[in-house]
């Protein structure tokens, strides 16, 4: 890890830490906006990584941007943060000046459709809706994909949440105002889709590790029959097996994003291990809520214990910007396009790096 990544790694902790108490996890799921927070998350450069200094960003590299969304995730940061990366990153690549303020990303699977100088069309669950100042979505004008920014001020949403009452807004556009540009993409899937599952694969693993963090210290502290939970040969297989999975999620994810780096960004050439790690990851979510909750029995589910924040995050990421099984099929299409005897080759290849 270089020297500046720990640097967005300490500066991006500090803050989440500082300002996602419990107190304030429960105001966000009320509806209340985390102001000071977002505040210090912009003034500290982590809203726009991965945009270039030449576009007022910090130009820094999608690994560096896997550290803020992995803390992002281990500490349930209650704004779209990741989001507002993606939108930011894409804006810059089309060339589009980008607006202050929260970003968020409409996913494949919308209705959108240009109209000449206005777009109309709908999209359903759009992370943080209401709360951003714009949307970013990709759109195909004339057979060519553009990146589209859309005012949120135009355009008419439906009130809605997640499993972890995190906002998932309907959207409904009628001949709005908007801004495109096109986009180099080569790829057969929707950049938005691709960027999102890295982005949510580093989330889940930052979540997990939260998860089996919480998880051993109360397997620690916590004593049944005269001895802690964690001393009972049963409970520390069931963490072991947790924290593996979790290892493995992480793993997963910083390979995905290091690709995306030596590809250039160029997400078409990444999807391989982008899809691996939106698998692997989501696949591990219930080995690590299953192992989580059993050990702290009733009192993971209430709503004074942090460990519900997290998984019921972990259930819903898990089905965003493709499921384990939109990935994985994925996957497999592009194994069996190359052929049986490829697979073993291809593998070999991609550990050695060539």
């Amino acid at each position: 890890m270089s020297e500046l990544t720990n640097i967005i790694s300490e500066t991006t902790n500090r803050l989440l830490e500082a300002y996602t108490s419990r107190e304030q996890k429960h105001a966000s799921e009320a509806g209340e906006w985390p102001t000071e927070l977002w505040q210090a998350l912009e003034q500290n450069g982590l809203t726009q990584p991965l945009v270039p200094e030449s576009q007022g960003g910090v130009g820094t590299t999608w690994s560096d941007a896997f550290v803020i969304a992995f803390a992002a995730g281990r500490w349930q940061a209650p704004v779209p943060l990741v989001e507002t990366i993606i939108a930011s990153w894409l804006l810059s690549q089309a060339g589009i000046e980008i607006p202050s303020g929260p970003l968020t990303l409409i996913d494949d699977g919308h209705t959108l459709h240009i109209n000449g100088d206005t777009i109309s069309g709908a999209a359903a669950a759009v992370p943080w809706g209401q709360r951003a100042t714009h949307a970013v979505a990709i759109i195909s004008i004339n057979d060519q994909p553009h990146v589209v920014l859309i005012p949120t001020s135009k355009i008419t949403y439906i009130p809605d949440l997640s499993m972890a009452r995190e906002p998932r807004d309907h959207l409904s556009a009628s001949n709005a105002a908007f801004i495109s540009a096109p986009i180099t993409n080569t790829a057969d899937i929707s950049l938005v889709r691709c960027a999102g599952a890295a982005m949510r694969s580093a989330q889940i693993a930052g979540a997990m590790q939260a998860a089996i963090e919480i998880t051993v210290t109360y397997a620690t502290e916590r004593e049944q029959f005269g001895r802690p939970l964690a001393k009972f040969q049963a409970i520390q297989q069931m963490l072991a097996v947790a924290a593996a999975k979790s290892v493995e999620g992480r793993m997963a994810a910083e390979i995905a994003f290091r690709t995306i780096d030596q590809t250039n960004a160029d997400l078409s050439k990444a999807e391989f291990d982008t899809a691996s790690a939106k698998v692997v990851c989501s696949e591990a979510v219930e080995a690590i809520t299953d192992t989580s909750h059993e050990v702290h029995g009733a009192i993971g589910f209430t709503q004074e214990h942090d460990l519900h924040f997290i998984t019921q995050r972990l259930w819903t990421w898990r089905a965003e910007f493709g499921s384990e099984s939109f990935w994985a099929e994925r996957l497999g299409r592009s194994i069996l396009s190359r052929g049986a005897k490829n697979l073993w080759p291809d593998l070999i290849a991609r550990q050695s790096g060539a």
